[in-house]
């Protein structure tokens, strides 16, 4: 976890398991430490090969925010599983009731603010996760498939046939790897669905609590008109007495 005085951010490498030909999702938790709202932006140094959703936005105080990165599909192995591509998380104090459409690029300027930090997260590449083992049915526990030998020294024809097939079950294992990418994509899009909503669901309260405070703010000036109209109908009616 990398901690700063503003956010905490966790994990602080973008992991992803890598595989050809396939998007890939990880995601940043965003933490903010104070009683201020706290503006955030991701810059990376490859911008064509990842998308960050958001890759701007506010966190509210004393509230997380999720952030997700995903790696376009890749046509080639990197060499030893290396990757020298750079995340950078810039972070400052905006001002009370921000939100994400209040960002600008100038205040993320080193030079115009003081409450202004900055966090780099490296690539880290992971082998691709292997396949359950398979399990050969029929088979003794603790033995291994081999053809029993006959008092003369000569193993008879049947028992080696089925010893064959028996290490034949046993080194091709059921071609099931495809299911388990398939299950592990449904629910890493089922997952970055649910933190697009959650951030979505974020920025609507925060919203509807500014505009509760702006209509709260108006009841005084109201008050007053109500009052001022009943003096000149009552002074109206007693005069008129």
């Amino acid at each position: 976890m990398s901690t700063g005085e503003l956010l905490s951010i966790e994990p602080r490498e973008l992991q992803f398991p890598f595989e050809l030909r396939k998007q890939i999702s990880c995601s940043l938790q965003l933490s903010n430490k104070t009683d201020n709202h706290v503006a955030f932006k991701v810059k990376t140094t490859n911008p064509k090969k990842y998308c960050v959703r958001p890759n701007t936005g506010v966190v509210l105080p004393r509230s997380t925010c999720d952030v997700i990165v995903t790696m376009q599909a890749q046509k080639e192995m990197p060499a030893d599983m290396q990757c020298k591509d750079k995340f950078l998380l810039q972070s400052v104090v905006a001002g009370p009731g921000a939100t994400p459409k209040d960002i600008t690029s100038e205040m993320f300027s080193k030079e115009s603010v003081n409450n202004f930090e900055e966090c780099k997260l490296r690539v880290v590449y992971l082998p691709p996760p292997r396949p359950p083992s398979p399990v050969r049915e029929g088979s003794e526990e603790g033995s291994s498939p081999r053809a029993s030998v006959s008092e003369n020294g000569n193993s008879s024809t049947s028992e080696f046939a089925a010893a064959s097939r028996a290490y034949a079950d046993r080194v091709e294992p059921p071609d099931n790897s495809t299911e388990a990418r398939a299950l592990i994509s449904k629910l890493s899009e089922e997952k970055i669905s649910a933190i697009q909503q959650n951030n979505k669901l974020k920025q609507e309260v925060e919203l509807l609590r500014r505009e509760a405070s702006k209509s709260c703010s108006g009841l005084p000036f109201i008050y007053v008109v109500l009052v001022g109209l009943i003096g000149i109908i009552l002074g109206y009616l007693l005069k008129k007495t």
